[in-house]
Order: C-alpha cells, then structure tokens, then sequence
C-alpha cells in the first residue's frame, strides 16, 4: 500500500472507530478507539487461530509492519505530542511544584526501573522465561516513565486541583524525555553484555545522561527563544502558527541529529512558548488561533495513536509463558510506581505539605501508553524481545483502559477530602 492508502484508511478506521464508540459505547474517545481497535485485533487473532488457512490477519500485519510503528511516533507523532501538550501547561502552576516534579521524574523513574527489572528478573525465571537482569532492566526502563499523550488526554476529563494536576502533567511531560535515556543506556549495555555492542563505564553512563537531559533542554531554550523573538516582532496569527509547527519539527529533528534528547527539547519550547510566548508574543488572536490550532492537533494525533495502540495486538507473539508474565506485569509495576511516588514525596513531606490522597492519585494516575510500547518495538531481534513486548503490551492496555476509566472516581473521592486542595 502507498503512504496514502495507509494515511486514508487509519483516518477512515478512527473516523469509524471514533463513531461506533460515540454512539454505542460512549467511552472517552480516546479510550473507546483502543477498546473498539482491539476488539477488532482480538478477532482476526482469533480467527487466524482457528482457521489459519484463512491467513484472515496477513494483510493487516504486513501495513502495520510497514508503518513502523516505532519510527511514526518517535520521529513523527511524538514531537508535535509534547509540544501540544507543554503548550498548554501553566509553568507557575508547574513551578510551585518543580521539586515534586524533578524528583518524580527522574529519582522515581530510576526507582522504577530498578525495582520493575529486579520483580521481572525474578518472575520471569519462575514462569520458564529466560530473561538475563540487564534485558529485565530494559523492561523496567521503557515502561516506568509515565506517558503525557495517556495522562494528558485522561487530565482533560478528570477535575483535580489545579497544582496536583500540574504535577502530573509535569512529571508526565518530563519523565518521557529521562526514560528515554534511561532506556538507550539500558539497551546499551544489555546489547555490549551480550556482546552485540560496545560496554558502557560508569563515567560514560553519566555523561550520556547529562548529554541527553541538559543538551536537551538547553537546544529547546535556544530554538523557543527564537521562535519567541521572531512572533514577538509581527502579529500575523498564520504566520505564527507556522512558526510554531517549524519550531516543533526543526527543534525534534536537531536534537535527533545532535543525539541530545528530543522530547526534552520540545517540552521546554512547548513551555516558552505556551507560557512567555502567549503573554509576551502573541495577540489575543493570535494566542486563540495558536492554542485552537495545536488542540486539534493534539486530538487528531492522539486518535490515530490510540488507534495504532489498539491494532498492534495482531503483530504480538505470545506463548503461554510470556503470557503469565505479561499479567504478572501489571501488579509489579504498579507496585513500583507505588514507590517510585512515595519515596521523593515522602522526602518532600519533610518541609512542604501533601494532602493524604496525592499519592493514590499520582499512582492510578500514572498511566503508560504508545512511547512505551515504541519503544518495546524499537528493539533488536533478541530472545527477549517477545517476552517484553507482550508484558509492555498488557501493562499499557491495562493501564489505558483500567486505570483511565477509574482515574475519575477516584480523583472524586479524594478531592472530598477538605485538605486535597494543599498539592
């Protein structure tokens, strides 16, 4: 299939998708795209499986392997993701919580990772997967960082304090970016352990992640204060959109290129920009025409990710091992969010105060979603990979559907509590 027919029938099948679940369904579209996507996956897998002559999924396989579903949305959807979410974030908002934030986003998905890769080491031996601690690391890795297209999309329904929800959405815009470093270190050295590449020392571990984490933010500085200067010297709401739209491609395309870490760029443009840039830069029109602009994109990128989410089920192998670990997955990393979240607010707690239900919020409320599952995807053909990707895959779905279905009621419940409004 051409690019084209690829394009017209993922629009097509949300456009359905989207539809079917508006008037049956009634799920927050988002989430009914993935319940309705893999409904329709779960019954090509299981017609492949009972009558296999019928090769009924062959045809679906080879477009979903064709689209790559780890270069679009590293390299396409994800820029333009963050940056519509960080645009409309309020930075004062994020900055009364910045080292609730900081710590969650770094501390917590290092805590993560750790705690993740020990549990599944462990698991995965008991279940007759064979999977070495640095491959289960991996796993802990790609699937600690909470995902801001998931948590941002759940945030636009769920009513909370507006600090706590900054929080969330600031951890979750940042946490991505340290993730992803987190997990090329971890590919690094599982695939110079195994002797596939060249080990990493201590030190080079380091400056990797400092590399990455500040070259990063420093690149998307530099490039919003650009952008910033240029929009403040006219006032041509077009023009100034597109300025953003360059702003997005050009700063994601540089950083991939200078090998610093693009989803921090573009977060820390998108923050400028939204914050500086609409008070500063822009007219009243301009700021309505800018912010519309990257709304809809948002909702448009994010029902065709949610969409790919949903029929991806059909390219997984699973087999009855990886299938027990994949459900053991689950409880293990909710357990380590668990901790990952209450160790630095704990910290914290010493010289500011929580309200009681920030933790049980920011635990449910740390969904996962499509960078993980990229970046499942993304790795080598090893005997592990297949083992990963299945329990990436039930962490996400579960996560996505569970979790962003529940997250409401439980906000509710917290927020009755007189002192919720402190965080």
């Amino acid at each position: 299939m051409t690019l084209l027919e690829i394009l017209a029938l993922l629009l097509g099948l949300a456009a359905l998708f989207g539809y079917l679940n508006h008037h049956f369904l009634r799920l927050p579209h988002t989430i009914g795209l993935v319940v309705i996507s893999l409904l329709a996956s779960s019954v090509v897998v299981l017609i492949d499986h009972l009558y296999p002559a019928l090769e009924v999924g062959a045809p679906m396989r080879a477009i979903l392997v064709s689209i790559d579903f780890h270069r679009v949305l590293m390299e396409g959807f994800l820029s333009a993701l963050l940056f519509a979410g960080a645009v409309h974030v309020d930075l004062s908002e994020v900055a009364q919580r910045k080292w609730a934030i900081a710590l969650m986003a770094s501390l917590g998905v290092l805590i993560s990772t750790f705690l993740v890769g020990g549990a599944i080491w462990l698991l995965a031996g008991l279940v007759g997967v064979g999977m070495p601690f640095i491959w289960a690391l991996v796993f802990g890795a790609l699937i600690s960082p909470t995902d801001p297209v998931a948590v941002l999309s759940v945030l636009k329904r769920v009513e909370v304090p507006r600090l706590l929800q900054a929080k969330i959405a600031g951890e979750s815009l940042f946490n991505d970016g340290v993730g992803v470093v987190v997990f090329a270190i971890m590919v690094t050295l599982a695939m110079g352990a195994g002797g596939g590449g060249e080990a990493l020392g201590g030190l080079d571990v380091v400056v990797l992640f400092v590399r990455e984490a500040l070259g990063g933010a420093l690149l998307g500085l530099a490039f919003g204060g650009i952008a910033f200067f240029m929009m403040r010297s006219l006032d041509e709401y077009t023009l100034e959109v597109l300025i953003t739209i360059a702003l997005v491609a050009v700063t994601y395309a540089v950083a991939l290129r200078l090998h610093v870490s693009g989803p921090i760029a573009v977060v820390v443009a998108g923050l400028l920009i939204g914050n500086h840039g609409a008070r500063l830069a822009m007219s009243e029109r301009t700021r309505e025409h800018v912010f519309k602009f990257w709304e809809l994109a948002d909702e448009l990128l994010n029902s065709l990710l949610f969409l790919l989410i949903g029929l991806e089920v059909v390219v997984i192998a699973v087999t009855v091992g990886s299938a027990a670990l994949a459900l053991l997955a689950i409880p293990v990393v909710l357990a380590a969010r668990l901790a990952a979240v209450a160790l630095p607010i704990g910290l914290l707690a010493i010289r500011e105060r929580f309200a009681e239900g920030t933790i049980a919020i920011l635990t449910w409320g740390g969904l996962r979603g499509g960078i993980s599952v990229a970046l499942a995807l993304s790795l080598p053909a090893v005997p592990e990979k297949a083992p990963i990707l299945a329990a990436t895959y039930a962490v996400v779905v579960f996560s996505i559907i569970v979790q962003g279905l529940t997250l409401e009621p439980l906000a509710r419940r917290a927020i009755g509590r007189p002192e919720l409004p402190m965080s």
